[in-house]
């Protein structure tokens, strides 16, 4: 399924008490998702429908994003889907730019009538395009995020890579997943409330997907993000710093 936000529900309560470390439960190896997002009409519009409904009831956080520094300038998204992240980090930021590399077409053509309909389609360009090979220059952005494209990613630590190469010096970068070693209390919460329900077992896909801090950790260690800070939140992980030099 992919892209399931690792903060879309961080704003809820009875979440926080929950976030139980991985030594506390039984962490089941990874099982690989697709690297090629999610390609079909029907299965783009069923996610689009998802996404919809959580930006509605405010489930949709750009806390992390903002909290982290990304506030100006032109920024990058990593894994847009159909947008709703974005757009509204567009909304609650001033002079701001957004580009937003996406694997998937049909996601491209649903967030570009997306950006319509927010009145944002002058400040924000979905481009076609793998991660691991950004189209971008070097020191071209002030800032890039993604949040729950992470576990998709065939190598991450060239992703990492590309991330640091096309973000500029002092640029600050901000990465969120879903973990696999999540407490089974939230995991339950998050198919009750994951709707329609024919998105619920893309849901638990890419639970298992997803990696575990310690493993990113490591795979961080073998890239050029150096200095990163990796937290854990009750349904993932964030992973931010700052490009030095």
């Amino acid at each position: 399924m992919g892209k399931n936000g690792a903060n879309l529900y961080s704003s809820c309560p009875r979440l926080q008490s929950l976030n139980r470390t991985g030594s506390d439960i039984m962490v089941k190896p990874r099982i690989v998702e697709t690297d090629q997002g999610i390609q079909g009409e029907s299965n783009v519009k069923i996610y689009d429908s998802m996404m919809r409904r959580m930006r509605d009831k405010c489930w949709i956080e750009t806390n992390l994003i903002l909290n982290a520094g990304i506030r100006q300038g032109l920024v990058l998204e990593v894994g847009p889907g159909p947008g709703y992240l974005g757009l509204e980090w567009l909304k609650k930021t001033k002079g701001t730019n957004l580009k937003a590399l996406e694997i998937s077409p049909g996601m491209i053509e649903i967030a570009e009538r997306n950006a319509k309909e927010y009145d944002l389609e002058s400040r924000v360009e979905y481009v076609k395009g793998n991660a691991q090979e950004m189209p971008f220059d070097d020191n071209m952005f002030d800032g890039v995020f993604t949040n729950g494209s992470l576990h998709e990613w065939a190598q991450p630590a060239k992703i990492f890579n590309e991330i640091h190469r096309v973000t500029k010096p002092g640029g600050i970068c901000c990465i969120s997943d879903l973990r696999r070693d999540m407490n089974p209390l939230v995991v339950w919460f998050m198919k009750l409330v994951t709707k329609p329900k024919e998105i619920r077992p893309g849901l638990i896909s890419s639970i298992n997907a997803s990696y575990t801090p310690e493993e990113i950790k490591s795979i961080l260690g073998e890239s050029s993000l150096k200095g990163y800070k990796v937290a854990r939140v009750a349904m993932g992980f964030v992973i931010t710093g700052q490009k030095v030099g």
